[in-house]
């Protein structure tokens, strides 16, 4: 199969989406970690805070890499645009390999970034958990009707 120009510029609205998740993650994160730091600074002895706020820096580091792929990605898709105006096929495909690939990291990073994502937000249930268990676990609570307010 020969490799035509516009194959890998089909990949620059893919990996230019990507760039954008990516970016928007680590606004999400920054966000989070102002937060947190405020609320570190109110209370340092918070076992909470302090595992979240290294949740939040393995993740930080994800996501720089995921982003660090997708560009490299995106780059190769230039070079193997470029490679291919040129005539140079052979070393498009391999450039373009190289790009496919980057991009198949990036997507397994951000996997990865997800799983700690999830872990992160099961620590902010964790607290809500134990109300719950103190209430018998259930959410009746919040739908039963006020005894003092049952008269309007």
């Amino acid at each position: 199969m020969e490799l035509q120009l516009s194959t890998p510029a089909l990949l620059f609205s893919a990996i230019t989406l990507l760039m954008l998740a990516f970016t928007n993650r680590f606004l999400a994160i920054a966000t989070l970690i102002r937060s947190l730091h405020k609320n570190y600074l109110k209370e340092p002895d918070s076992e909470l805070i302090v595992e979240q706020i290294q949740n939040l820096r393995s993740r930080l580091t994800l996501i720089k890499n995921m982003q660090l792929f997708g560009v490299f990605s995106f780059l190769l898709c230039i070079i193997c645009m470029y490679l291919l105006f040129q005539g140079y096929t052979q070393a498009a495909n391999w450039v373009f390999v190289a790009s496919m690939l980057s991009l198949l990291i990036s997507l397994a990073i951000s996997l990865i970034e997800i799983q700690i994502s999830t872990k992160a937000l099961n620590l902010e249930l964790s607290d809500m958990e134990e109300i719950f268990e103190n209430r018998k676990g259930s959410l009746d609570i919040f739908f039963k009707k006020d005894p003092e307010n049952e008269n309007e």
